[in-house]
C-alpha cells in the first residue's frame, strides 16, 4: 500500500502542520482555477485542527466545505457533523467560506442523498482537499463493515455521489460520499491520534479485506497517494 506517514510529537504540532498543508492545497487550486473544495471528517479528532485551520489566511470566499459523511439529523443536532463544523471551523476567516451540507429535510434519505449529489456535483472534481478519519473498527467516511451499500461504496467504476449507509454499530442512517468521489482528491489525507488508532492502522495495512477494514480501501486503491498525519 503506498502512502506517506508524517508523526508529529504532539497533537496541536499535527494539528499546526495538517492545516498548512491544506493551505498550500487551497491557495494552489485559487490560483490555478479561482477557487477550492475541501472535504473535511466528524469526530472528536479534528476539533483543534479545525480550531487551527480556522484562523489560517485563506481566500475562505473562494473556498466550499463540504462534509465526507454526515449522520441524517438536522445541522442543529447535537451529533451533527454540521454542528461540528459550524462550532470550530466556520468562524474567524474561515467564516467566510461557502458550505455545502449533506443533510437536507426531504422525503427520505435516498431523496436526501440526490440533492446533496447534485449540488456536489456542480462543484466540479477532484476535491481540491480531502481529510478523512478512520473508526477503531476501521471504517473511513460511512463506509462501515457491515454496511448496507458497503460493496457500492468502495466500487471506483460507479459515478460520484452522495450515498445512504446503514450499518450495525452506526447509530442514525448515514450520508456518505462514495469512494470515487473521495479517492482522486489533489490532496488526500487520513487524520488520527492515539496509540489505539495508530494500531488499527498498522493491523490495516497488514492485510487486504476491505469489507474486514473499509480503510483499506483508501490506503491501496486511491489514485492520490494518501498522507497519514499521525500524533500519539
Amino acid at each position: 500500500m503506498a502512502y506517506r506517514m508524517h508523526a508529529f510529537e504532539s497533537r496541536p504540532a499535527l494539528a499546526e502542520g495538517l492545516a498548512n498543508r491544506v493551505v498550500k492545497a487551497l491557495d494552489a487550486a485559487i490560483e490555478l482555477k479561482g477557487s477550492a473544495t475541501i472535504a473535511v471528517s466528524g469526530g472528536s479528532t479534528p476539533k483543534a485542527f479545525f480550531e487551527v485551520l480556522s484562523n489560517k489566511l485563506v481566500e475562505w470566499d473562494k473556498v466550499t466545505i463540504t462534509l465526507v459523511d454526515e449522520r441524517f439529523v438536522p445541522a442543529d443536532n447535537a451529533r451533527s457533523n454540521h454542528l461540528l463544523l459550524s462550532t470550530h471551523l466556520l468562524k474567524g476567516p474561515a467564516a467566510a467560506a461557502r458550505v455545502l451540507p449533506l443533510y437536507h429535510e426531504a422525503a427520505s434519505i435516498e431523496d436526501a442523498a440526490a440533492v446533496a449529489t447534485d449540488e456536489a456535483n456542480a462543484l466540479g472534481a477532484p476535491f481540491d482537499a480531502v481529510i478523512l478519519g478512520m473508526g477503531n473498527d476501521g471504517h473511513t467516511a460511512s463506509f462501515f463493515p457491515g454496511g448496507d451499500h458497503l460493496a457500492e461504496a468502495l466500487d471506483l467504476a460507479l459515478p460520484r455521489r452522495v450515498m445512504t449507509m446503514e450499518a450495525e454499530g452506526a447509530g442514525e442512517p448515514r450520508l456518505t460520499f462514495s469512494f470515487s468521489a473521495l479517492h482522486d482528491a489533489r490532496f488526500l489525507a487520513l487524520h488520527i491520534e492515539g496509540a489505539e488508532k495508530k494500531a488499527v492502522l498498522d493491523k490495516a495495512l497488514a492485510g487486504s479485506d476491505e469489507n474486514e477494514m473499509p480503510i483499506r480501501a483508501v490506503l491501496g486503491r486511491s489514485a492520490t497517494k494518501p498522507d497519514i498525519y499521525w500524533a500519539p
